[in-house]
């Protein structure tokens, strides 16, 4: 695979001064066949971040794309999350998805889901704080942490989560969590950012779109930027990554960033963090 050219993603800085792109790649639901050939396709699309999980089960796919990239190791930013049965066991679990990525560090480990039922993500985050101190992770964080545990996690950590990823698009916000986050000094990263395509749908995403002569997740992508929000769509197809990478060229205007806005509608595509509770294993 050949080199792509520089990329003008913009990036967020993280606590600790690492720099995140702010669109990324993400491979849930990729199946673990095809991983290889669809990350590579991201990677000539511009994508300098990608996600995936060990739950998601093609780690390996992710990190063979980028050892045939030809692209360098300090140039792509890899996120891996730690499953919700393996929080007990933070240690084994991490060197397991190093391997399978084959890769010396990763740029960002989670806690995928806090499962509060377990009693475990503190334990887990203790030992993801040895980790990161060796230098084995460049920064560490959460995902679908509500705002009661974070608050739980933070009377134990030594170390303040670089990120929070969970499920933001237009149409559920989860504002007062975004507002806790970035009080805290947490980045806030939506997974589902296009709402799983529903939120694509309306009648003002629409309109904008075709004022700018842009597609629907373009706009929904460009309103995550505007909003400071690191943003992680999925495509398998390459004109659509191309085009979700190129979403940060849009700038909007307030009115239009306001119309969007206005389509919360508190309603969740995924689990309920709060009682989610199942072992990923």
């Amino acid at each position: 695979m050949s080199q792509t050219q520089e990329t003008t993603t913009p990036t967020v800085t993280l606590n600790n001064g690492v720099e995140i792109p702010q669109i990324g790649f993400g491979v849930f639901q990729v199946p673990p066949e095809e991983t290889q050939r669809i990350v590579e396709e991201a990677l000539e699309a511009g994508y300098r971040h990608i996600d995936t999980a060990a739950a998601y089960r093609n780690e390996a796919g992710v990190g063979a794309a980028i050892a045939a990239s030809g692209i360098p190791r300090g140039e792509i930013f890899i996120t891996t999350k730690l499953r919700n049965g393996e929080q007990g066991n933070a240690y084994e679990a991490f060197e397991n998805s190093r391997k399978a990525l084959g890769v010396e560090y990763v740029d960002l480990y989670l806690i995928h889901w806090p499962v509060p039922s377990q009693g475990l993500f503190v334990e887990a985050w203790k030992a993801m704080e040895k980790l990161y101190a060796n230098g084995v992770m460049r920064a560490i964080g959460v995902s679908n942490f509500l705002g009661e545990h974070l608050d739980a996690l933070l009377k134990d950590a030594s170390v303040v989560p670089a990120v929070n990823q969970f499920e933001i698009h237009p149409t559920f916000q989860q504002k007062e969590l975004t507002a806790k986050c970035r009080a805290l000094g947490i980045a806030v990263e939506a997974y589902s950012p296009l709402g799983q395509g529903a939120d694509l749908n309306t009648a003002a995403v629409k309109s904008i779109a075709a004022k700018y002569g842009a597609t629907p997740a373009q706009i929904v992508l460009a309103w995550h930027v505007a909003s400071g929000i690191i943003a992680i769509p999925k495509s398998s197809t390459t004109s659509r990554m191309r085009e979700n990478a190129d979403a940060a060229g849009i700038t909007l205007t307030p009115a239009d960033l306001a119309a969007i806005t206005q389509l919360e509608s508190g309603a969740r595509i995924g689990s309920d963090p709060a009682t989610a509770s199942h072992s990923q294993l």
